[in-house]
């Protein structure tokens, strides 16, 4: 199956996705690289132009264009428009157009295959209030938070210390650990910088995070990642996570018991099944006093988490994708209606 990788995106995470595809074009055979700017033009990269001088430069305008047709890209060139090939699109254009379900809509209506979560989980994923909302639902415990707004922001917080981060955005961007209230005000400023609306949870210290992502196969089944215990730190910021997201190099399995690795695969079910088929993602997850917590979910994980994958290759062609529903029409009902009128 051959993989054509999607980046860039009309996002504050912009830079953040280009080097998620750079991180890839080392460990996949990539068929197709199709930058997607600010502008929102798609362009078709070669292998040997993958560098980030290529983005940061404005090099990537003399590349050939593409424009998105019925199940494929169509490339434009002096004797007119071919199709690109296609098979099977993977997105890693994280945070705006392709966390909040606008990329995935249009590949969508274009029926064109790709390893993304369709709208509507990425609506429940992308907005922090939802995922927490949807978590519950799904009967997965969550940390108690508070949401506010640019037009009603708190002078003051239920609780200190308290980790205040934008509602709609990823990679600690605008994430701010609130120790008391005289940090109150800046870090609402930090984060209504990038969101409307800010969400505000207590701040625990010493707390086990581990990652697990998965996805669902050709069979039905779930197939999981193997644990990460992410580095030892209360809070990773914006530096760590662009060096999370440029990781190639597999990591170490957690040392945990088997039965804290069922709960954790437990609740990734929960989260998963009937929601994000066609997606590979990884959740986040916080264990305090035995009990295991949502932290987050990450729809389109930092490098796809490629480093928690014995084969991710075998891993991306193996993801089920859901299947394209088609509908078509006769107007039998308004011909009938023109014939009651007497109309032909």
């Amino acid at each position: 199956m051959k993989i054509s990788l999607i980046f860039g995106g009309k996002s504050y995470e912009h830079e953040i996705s280009i080097v998620s595809a750079i991180s890839l074009a080392k460990v996949l055979d990539v068929e197709h690289f199709i930058f997607l700017d600010y502008a929102h033009q798609f362009f078709l990269i070669p292998k040997d132009k993958m560098k980030s001088s290529t983005f940061s430069s404005g090099v990537y305008k003399q590349c050939k264009k593409l424009t998105p047709t019925n199940g494929d890209f169509l490339l434009s060139s002096l004797w007119g428009e071919k199709k690109l090939g296609v098979q099977r699109v993977l997105s890693v254009v994280h945070g705006g157009d392709g966390e909040d379900g606008l990329l995935s809509s249009l590949l969508e209506f274009f029926k064109i295959p790709f390893i993304a979560p369709r709208k509507e989980a990425c609506v429940l994923s992308y907005d922090k209030e939802l995922t927490k909302i949807y978590a519950q639902a799904r009967g997965v415990k969550v940390l108690p938070y508070e949401v506010f707004s640019l037009q009603n922001p708190p002078s003051d917080l239920s609780h200190y210390p308290a980790i205040l981060k934008p509602s709609r955005l990823g990679s600690s961007i605008g994430v701010n650990v609130v120790k008391s209230q005289s940090d109150l005000t800046y870090s609402l400023d930090c984060a209504f910088e990038y969101d409307s609306k800010v969400l505000v949870e207590p701040f625990k210290e010493g707390v086990k995070e581990y990652n697990l992502a998965g996805y669902k196969n050709h069979e039905g089944e779930m197939v999981f990642s193997i644990v990460e215990e992410p580095q030892k730190k209360d809070f990773l910021n914006f530096e760590d996570k662009y060096l999370d997201f440029s990781r190639t190099e597999r990591v170490l399995k957690a040392e945990i018991s088997k039965e804290l690795e069922n709960a954790l695969q437990e609740n990734f079910v929960k989260l998963y099944e009937n929601c994000f088929e066609g997606a590979l993602i990884r959740c986040d997850f916080f264990v305090i006093d035995g009990e295991v917590y949502l932290n987050e979910i990450n729809p389109i994980p930092g490098s796809m988490a490629n480093y928690l994958f014995e084969d991710f290759a075998y891993a991306l062609s193996n993801i089920s994708l859901p299947a394209i529903r088609d509908v078509s029409g006769s107007y039998a009902y308004i011909h009938k209606i023109q014939r009651a009128k007497g109309k032909a």
